[in-house]
C-alpha cells in the first residue's frame, strides 16, 4: 500500500484486516473508502478494481475467481468471490458488481446483521464498527449464506486434496518400506 496523502492511497491490496469497500463520490470521479480492522482509506480506484486487482495479486483473475464460484455453488449473479482461499479472504457483492453503488464485503469479519428501519440492513463486523448499508435483510442474509455455500466447498475441496496426496504419499512409503524389507530378505 502507497499513501499518498492522509487517508488517500494510491496502491489497496484486500488483506485479512479489510472488512469492507464502499464506493463514495470523490469529486467527479468514483473513489473507493476502505474499512480495515484499525483503519480507513480512500482509493482512487472503484471497488470491482480494487477485487479484481487483489484477485490477481493472489494468483488468479477475478473472472477465474467468479468461474469457480460458478463450478462450485453454481452461483452466477453477485457472486461471492475467494479473493485468497489460502487466507480465508472470501467477499461477496451488495448488489450487481457492474452497479456503480455495490459495495464488498468480507464474510470472515461480519460478525452480526438485523433489520434496520429504514429497509436496510445495519451490520456489525467482528471489531465492533456498524454500518447500515442499503441492501434488504434478505438478500444480504442470502450473500452470506452463499459465501459461506462457497467457503465450505473449497475448503472440502482443499482438504480432500490433502487427503488423497497423504494418502499417495503414504502408500508410496508403505512400497518402498516392502520393497527394502523384500531386498533385505534376498540378502540373507
Amino acid at each position: 500500500m502507497k499513501r499518498v496523502q492522509d487517508g488517500l492511497i494510491e496502491e489497496y491490496e484486500i488483506n485479512p484486516y479489510t472488512l469492507l469497500i464502499k464506493p463514495i463520490q470523490y469529486g467527479s470521479e468514483m473513489y473507493s473508502q476502505i474499512f480495515e480492522l484499525e483503519d480507513q482509506f480512500i482509493s482512487p480506484f472503484k471497488p470491482l478494481d480494487i477485487i479484481k486487482r487483489s484477485c490477481e495479486y493472489f494468483g488468479s483473475s477475478y473472472e477465474g475467481r467468479k468461474d469457480g464460484t460458478k463450478h462450485l455453488i453454481g452461483i452466477t449473479h453477485k457472486a461471492p468471490i475467494a479473493v485468497d482461499p489460502t487466507s480465508s479472504i472470501f467477499f461477496f457483492p451488495t448488489s450487481s458488481p457492474a452497479r456503480p453503488q455495490c459495495m464488498w464485503l468480507s464474510h470472515h469479519h461480519v460478525s452480526k446483521f438485523t433489520r434496520a428501519d429504514t429497509g436496510m440492513t445495519s451490520v456489525v463486523f467482528r471489531n465492533q464498527q456498524q454500518i447500515e448499508i442499503d441492501i434488504s435483510y434478505s438478500s444480504f442474509g442470502n450473500q452470506v449464506m452463499r459465501t459461506a455455500l462457497l467457503k465450505t466447498k473449497l475448503l472440502q475441496r482443499i482438504e480432500e486434496t490433502e487427503r488423497q496426496q497423504y494418502y499417495l504419499v503414504s502408500r508410496k512409503g508403505i512400497a518402498e518400506q516392502n520393497e527394502s524389507a523384500s531386498k533385505y530378505s534376498l540378502l540373507r
